[in-house]
């Protein structure tokens, strides 16, 4: 099942996070617009592997264990870009921490619980958070790029925000069902 074409799919997001890392060291508006282009196929491919998956019937074990690594890896290094090339102002340096923050402690928590079999559905609020977060990565990639005069900067940031208090909403409904557990009241 490795090479099947979902797997296929989610393996090609972890390929791709080195070439949108690399247009941040080449000058040019237009390495705005292949990082744009190249994270956008990436994150329809973040849908589209689980749907051809389901409808295909090949759910896999591994698809389901690199799927979300893949999606947390591409979403990280980008957000760990923009911040380290100053390419989002100061204020969008903090949705860009509690984005990562929340990864980290879901990614955790949904460990925990795997270990004790007991699953953690992806909500569909937290569905919303990740598109937010996903449009807002975009367009935060192509910036105030000619020939551009729309403010796709401050949109991006405005959507990072929107995304930011989404991923509090989620990650506190993830950690309070996931607190019976580890408080041991869940056994």
């Amino acid at each position: 099942m490795l090479t099947s074409l979902p797997n296929l799919l989610t393996l090609s997001r972890i390929v791709v996070i080195p070439l949108v890392i690399l247009t941040f060291y080449v000058q040019g508006a237009w390495t705005h617009w292949v990082a744009c282009g190249l994270f956008v196929v990436a994150a329809i491919t973040d849908w589209f592997d689980g749907w051809l998956a389901r409808s295909w019937n090949q759910v896999s074990a591994f698809g389901r264990f690199l799927d979300p690594i893949a999606d947390k890896l591409l979403v990280a290094a980008v957000l760990f870009m923009l911040v380290a090339f100053d390419r989002v102002s100061q204020w969008s340096e903090l949705p860009a921490l509690v984005i990562l923050l929340r990864e980290i402690l879901v990614s955790g928590l949904r460990e925990f619980l795997a270990e004790i079999r007991v699953g953690v559905p992806v909500t569909r609020l937290a569905k919303w958070k990740t598109g937010f977060q996903m449009v807002a990565l975009a367009l935060l990639l192509l910036g105030n790029v000619p020939p551009l005069t729309l403010p796709v900067q401050e949109v991006g940031e405005g959507l990072l925000w929107v995304a930011a208090v989404l991923t509090l909403v989620t990650g506190w409904d993830y950690l309070r069902s996931g607190l019976k557990y580890l408080t041991g009241q869940g056994q």
